[in-house]
């Protein structure tokens, strides 16, 4: 989360009762702050606990829309926000499955949670995206194996609005402290690839011109 004005700590969207847990979380919020890339903490529910500035440049363009919003709960931008597309590359099948597989998962151990269920009935709202999840998902898994649906380590693409970075790959680091984890949360950070180079030109020799259509690495065949 972005600095408050007049100095003041950042202040946890969803604080713990704990007045120890709550100043942990207000100190952890100054450090994600000062990673310069997109960070930011989530609960099980994928409910945004906090962000840094980062995370902020990333998403700050997408438009409102009711229980979608990327600083309020991931899980729903990435699902269901029409405008999510516009900042994660290759959206469906490079976001939303892994997540949609991620959240069944989740339900499977904690079915029981309400938010977890809330998600759930808007999933099953939505026929495209119900179908996904019911016939789509099972398929993706076999295809690509649940490796694929774990967050750490995954290289994902995003379009980033600042055009140093535009079209780029991110790795998804899962790091969190084991004091974090007591809480019940996790943090994710979308550590960003710098955008290849265009390679400069190399003056070549000439090579003789093969025949249309045949491969330079297969021999020519003899006239």
């Amino acid at each position: 989360m972005a600095f408050q004005a007049g100095g003041q700590r950042p202040v946890p969207r969803s604080a713990p009762v704990s007045p120890e847990a709550q100043a942990y979380l207000q100190d952890y919020a100054m450090l994600l702050e000062a990673v310069s890339f997109p960070s930011f903490v989530v609960d099980h529910r994928w409910d945004v606990v906090l962000t840094n500035g980062a995370f902020t440049s990333l998403f700050g363009g997408v438009g409102p829309y009711p229980t979608a919003m990327p600083g309020e709960n991931f899980l729903r931008f990435v699902l269901f926000h029409p405008e999510a597309g516009s900042v994660l590359g290759d959206h469906e099948s490079r976001w939303c499955l892994p997540m949609l597989a991620q959240f069944a998962a989740t339900t499977e151990r904690l079915g029981h949670d309400p938010g977890l269920q809330a998600i759930r009935r808007d999933i099953a709202q939505d026929p495209i995206m119900e179908a996904a999840y019911r016939h789509g998902l099972p398929h993706w898994i076999r295809a690509v194996g649940p490796a694929a649906a774990e967050p750490d380590g995954a290289v994902r693409p995003l379009l980033h609005p600042d055009p140093r970075w535009g079209a780029t790959d991110c790795r998804v680091v899962e790091e969190t402290p084991a004091t974090l984890r007591e809480l019940g949360y996790t943090r994710l950070t979308l550590v960003l690839r710098e955008p290849p180079r265009p390679a400069r030109p190399r003056h070549r020799p000439r090579r003789a011109r093969r025949p249309a259509g045949h491969l330079s690495v297969v021999p020519a065949p003899e006239a």
